[in-house]
């Protein structure tokens, strides 16, 4: 099969396509999965009955959140979002570039220090809205910053999340005949990361600075803020506030951010912060802010199990091995592109790093490079295409949260522009990163 017949391959480019026409998401990944199903030879039924039972691998980061969805929709008419803004806005002022600098600082933490991953944006986000609004801050930026912070610490940095991957990439290598040691991946993913530094200086200080206008209007589903006071918190602030609070502490403990998020809303009933009457309509307006996030990241999933079931992803590599002689530094550019497709595909980077493994190990062996940039070229391979999938955790997590009055779009104001600031220069500074070490 040629390269340009490659179901993964086209099943990616018309997702792309049907979502840059503003196809609804989920309209797109469910064409998309069954057009690359038919291009592998798979009977109809067989690709909705992959697609289907694939969703279960997403249904505990949709039930947390429609629950952290919920959560906000609380905090949001207790007041105590209104005093958080209010005092963010004292010490920021103006300085919307100083403001998403530290919101990328503070999205970093969220894989490492507090390691909650996307749990805090739905509740964070949401109540900033307004204060960004006065600010003019293009959410574009702020999108950037958030999937920043989501993805360079992994990448770059062998701590919290980041341990994990590279375990990962480790494990993958030692499996297919390339031994390596944990403690030295980061001096191959290191260089690569620096990239995305400057992608995200470049999304802020000059594709995004300019001021853009944004209507102050209630999230979806209702929710209009209380007006803050200068007083101290009510009750049912210190509620909102404790169960919050809870909702990292017993994920953090447990394991489960389900089991966190629903202590937390049993807590703010339990101080007044829902009233028990409300609490359906409070539950309604959770899943108008997160339900089709929630269901996007289920379909997506499922999509992955379809990419895979296809077969596609080693017909992939083996249709473009002519390509890769000669020049180390094209071999790099064609590997990360071949992991680009795989990543916007499956959208995780953690679970594309196995199957790119598995061929790129062999290929780097034949191609000469070193174990250090095999690491590089494979944990590079994974996260590209995580920043720009619209099926992805790391530009799904930070719709959610700026996207909940209804005013930032998921492809054209998230997507499109991770794509270009943090796809690009990994794919650049990751090949000569491979060919110089």
């Amino acid at each position: 099969m040629s390269i340009l017949g490659n179901p993964v391959l086209l099943s990616v480019v018309v997702m792309s396509a049907l979502c840059l026409l503003k196809v609804n998401v989920l309209i797109a990944i469910m064409i998309s999965a069954i057009i690359g199903g038919l291009i592998a030879g798979m009977p109809i039924g067989e690709i909705m009955g992959t697609l289907i039972g694939g969703m279960g691998g997403n249904s505990e980061t949709a039930l947390s959140y429609i629950l952290l969805g919920t959560l906000a929709f609380a905090i949001q008419g207790t007041g105590l979002a209104g005093k958080l803004a209010n005092g963010l806005q004292k010490v920021f002022g103006k300085k919307g570039m100083v403001f998403v600098l530290i919101l990328a600082g503070i999205t970093c933490f969220s894989q490492n220090l507090i390691p909650v991953h996307i749990a805090f944006i739905p509740i964070l986000i949401p109540p900033l809205l307004k204060m960004m609004n006065e600010m003019k801050l293009d959410r574009r930026a702020a999108a950037c910053a958030l999937t920043f912070g989501l993805k360079a610490p992994y990448v770059m940095l062998p701590v919290g999340f980041g341990l994990i991957f590279h375990n990962i990439v480790t494990g993958a290598m030692n499996d297919n005949g390339m031994p390596i040691e944990r403690a030295i991946v980061w001096r191959g993913t290191l260089l690569p990361g620096l990239g995305m530094v400057a992608g995200l200086l470049i999304a802020i200080f000059i594709s995004y600075r300019k001021k853009r206008e944004y209507k102050d209007l209630p999230l979806k589903g209702g929710a209009v803020p209380q007006q803050a006071d200068s007083k101290g918190l009510t009750i049912p602030q210190w509620g909102a506030l404790v169960g919050a609070v809870a909702a990292f502490v017993i994920q953090l403990t447990s394991g489960s951010l389900p089991l966190g998020a629903l202590c937390a809303l049993i807590i703010m009933v339990a101080t007044k912060a829902i009233n028990f009457k409300d609490f359906d309509s409070t539950l309604n307006g959770g899943i108008a802010i997160m339900g089709f996030i929630a269901f996007v990241m289920l379909v997506a999933s499922g999509y992955g199990a379809v990419i895979r079931a296809t077969g596609g992803v080693p017909q992939l590599v083996e249709a473009s091995a002519g390509l890769l002689s000669g020049s180390k530094f094209i071999a790099a550019l064609i590997m990360l592109f071949i992991g680009l497709i795989i990543t916007m595909g499956i959208g995780t980077s953690f679970g594309t790093i196995p199957i790119v493994a598995t061929i790129f190990v062999p290929l780097a062996m034949t191609l000469g490079f070193s174990p250090l940039a095999t690491a590089s070229l494979i944990a590079v391979a994974g996260a590209l295409g995580d920043a720009g999938s619209p099926a992805s955790d790391s530009t799904l997590g930070p719709t959610a949260g700026l996207n909940a009055d209804g005013q930032h779009d998921h492809i054209w104001d998230t997507c499109v522009p991770t794509f270009l600031h943090y796809n690009v220069p990994l794919l650049l500074v990751g090949a000569i990163a491979a060919t110089i070490l």
